[in-house]
């Protein structure tokens, strides 16, 4: 970032304020700034002033109960500048989320990872190549909607030989208002119809599988290449991740991204609320059922399935609703506890040899600088 980089650029504004107010007070000591990288527990934050490096310290590391509460790329925290004898500034509080990204986070069976905090819209990325699956979409809208962000459907690749009216007409049942935007990343069309969406101070992270293009895509949003890139196979259109971590940028011209690695799988967290957003057909049609909590299976005088008889409403609309609304209410919760904690001592272990290694570079730095 330059330093032409302000709190406002990076998306402070009233509301902000007022909610720092209300944590905070002048003459504390602690500054906002907000998480720009995040790689190991180790933090790269900016002030608005300047672009920092900071730490939790194990004091106040109990505050993070979970794996969900710790800092995210996109997060806004109370910073405590490095004193004489520190090498880093340290967060010493997360200001409350606007809204999240939430996946399950992989290897276990009872957390949630924050992957982008505090987004105004999610750039939902498909390439129309072998990569396109409306399924995969629709889980992708479930969880942005929960987050709170406003969600658009970009398909990336648009110059391949496809029928694209097809692919509207598929995404029909599943996009609803949620707007689409065709477009190519090599060769630049649709940019602009994308940059539309992201304005002065708003946020948008870009969450899609890998080989997608969305490395592509944002070194053409900013204008030159800061993403490493990579080819895809051509036999079924996976690529390598290039990106491997996650990073908030500043836009030319106003805006935020946050570039994301990669996941090929999301698995659901706690969409409860989103569910009814992602499915509003479903959700609509279930007004007129007889029992209030019709999950629109073996219920009698259920509408949907009227529906789906008559032909409103496709089966395997309905069958995906199912299938999704069956995964959140199966979320494990049976040793959460256990494994919150083994998950907290890991993180330890990880942040404490990432300093270390740290340390090893800048004195290696000074003794070859000597």
């Amino acid at each position: 970032m330059d330093a032409e980089v302000t709190l406002e650029v990076l998306g402070w504004d009233a509301r902000w304020a007022e909610a720092w107010a209300a944590h905070h007070h002048d003459g504390d000591g602690r500054v906002p700034a907000r998480v720009v990288v995040e790689s190991q527990h180790i933090y790269r934050v900016h002030t608005g002033r300047e672009d920092l490096l900071a730490r939790i310290t194990g004091r106040i590391r109990h505050k993070f109960a979970s794996r969900e509460a710790f800092p995210a790329v996109g997060d806004w925290v109370a910073l405590k500048p490095a004193g004489a004898a520190e090498e880093m500034a340290r967060i010493v509080d997360v200001l409350p989320r606007r809204g999240r990204f939430v996946r399950k986070a992989a290897g276990t069976a009872a957390e949630a990872q924050v992957v982008a905090a505090n987004v105004d819209v999610v750039f939902l990325v498909s390439g129309l190549d072998h990569d396109f699956s409306v399924r995969r979409i629709e889980r992708y809208l479930l969880a942005a909607m929960e987050g709170g962000a406003s969600p658009v459907i970009v398909l990336n690749k648009a110059d391949l030989p496809r029928d694209q009216d097809e692919v509207r007409h598929a995404l029909g049942p599943v996009a609803g208002h949620v707007p689409v935007v065709m477009m190519s990343a090599r060769s630049g069309v649709g940019v602009d119809e994308l940059r539309a969406h992201i304005g002065p101070g708003r946020t948008a992270a870009f969450l899609g599988s890998s080989g997608v293009g969305k490395s592509t895509l944002i070194n053409r949003l900013i204008g030159r290449d800061v993403q490493r890139t990579a080819e895809v196979r051509e036999s079924d259109s996976k690529g390598r991740h290039t990106t491997t971590h996650r990073e908030l940028v500043v836009l030319p011209g106003g805006g935020l991204l946050i570039d994301t690695p990669g996941m090929r799988e999301l698995q659901l967290w706690d969409v409860s609320t989103g569910l009814d957003d992602a499915f509003e057909d479903i959700a609509t049609l279930g007004v007129g059922c007889r029992f209030r909590d019709c999950t629109h299976d073996t219920e009698p005088d259920c509408t949907v399935k009227v529906a789906v008889a008559e032909g409103r409403l496709a089966a395997e609309r309905l069958a995906n609703y199912q299938r999704l609304r069956k995964e959140v209410l199966a979320k494990p919760v049976e040793e959460a506890d256990i494994k919150a904690a083994a998950e907290r001592r890991r993180d330890e272990r990880v942040a404490s040899k990432a300093l270390k290694k740290l340390y090893s570079n800048r004195l290696k730095t000074q003794d070859s600088g000597r």
